[in-house]
């Protein structure tokens, strides 16, 4: 398959066997979107988080999940319907997910699936059978390299829509949060998630390093804190940098890096994430 031969070329270029893995994940992670796209799901969705970030922006960072807000559930259409109404409380993942499957046996690829449809957060785990042990990344012949995809079919509303056409081993046309929307949805996990994740902080870092990214959308914000409880002050121009500060001040910095470590591209980041130097930026 000529799609497996490109897989085992990116994946060569490894410096090491995580970062073989890294690149293996990402090629496969533009495979999906691209899956995703002919399947129209980029229409109703908007890709957020990290590996939008390092889709559409260059975050110097590998990511590990695929994540959606269903910005447009009234644009549902997965090629067999016109305006499939796939949104009745509940997200169609059966349907996502064999779109999904289609794309990816085209290409070569035995894939196992699980889902999970919730109220809130739709997720459907793939795991790509001997795919590790095929690029010579595991002696484990059973060992899956795992993506996960992430839908919030329920998002807090104010997010403002952007699309992009890039290429990144696929030529890709994606539907995905601006630029202040997606700072928004970072500067919420930091704010709410009840656990260190070293690599939120790792982008809020990248985000700040980068002066002329705009403020974060207040109003999808300050939705996002009262959909999650939250119990703090409404966010504002002149108050969110002090009310994060605070926040990174309780957090575990040791973990937060040794979390983002695996993920780095080789490069000054690793030395300058700092919470002084988070801190100093904000």
């Amino acid at each position: 398959m000529v799609m497996k031969e490109e897989l085992i070329a990116v994946a060569s270029r490894g410096r090491s066997e995580i970062e073989s893995r890294n690149l293996a994940r990402e090629y496969l992670q533009a495979r999906i979107l691209l899956g995703m796209q002919e399947a129209g799901a980029m229409i109703p969705l908007a890709f957020q988080g990290g590996t939008a970030l390092r889709f559409l922006y260059g975050l110097p960072r590998f990511s590990e999940d695929l994540d959606f807000a269903l910005e447009r559930p009234e644009h549902i259409d997965f090629g067999e319907h016109e305006q499939q109404a796939a949104f009745n409380g509940v997200f169609d993942l059966a349907r996502l997910e064999q779109r999904i499957m289609t794309s990816l046996k085209r290409e070569g690829y035995e894939v196992a699936t699980k889902r999970k449809s919730a109220r809130t957060v739709n997720i459907l785990m793939l795991g790509f059978v001997g795919l590790l042990n095929e690029l010579g990344l595991s002696p484990h012949g059973a060992q899956l390299l795992r993506i996960r995809i992430d839908i919030d079919t329920r998002p807090p509303s104010g997010a403002t829509l952007s699309t992009t056409i890039i290429r990144r081993h696929a030529l890709l046309h994606l539907q995905h949060h601006d630029r202040a929307s997606l700072l928004a949805g970072k500067i919420h996990a930091i704010l709410q998630r009840t656990w260190t994740k070293g690599r939120d902080l790792f982008d809020l870092f990248w985000y700040l390093s980068d002066r002329t990214w705009p403020e974060p959308n207040l109003t999808l914000l300050n939705n996002a804190l009262e959909q999650t409880e939250w119990e703090g002050p409404a966010l504002s121009a002149s108050n969110w940098r002090g009310i994060v500060s605070t926040r990174l001040r309780t957090l575990d910095w040791v973990a937060a890096q040794r979390d983002v470590a695996p993920f780095l591209e080789p490069g000054p980041e690793s030395t300058l994430f700092t919470m002084e130097n988070v801190l100093g930026m904000l």
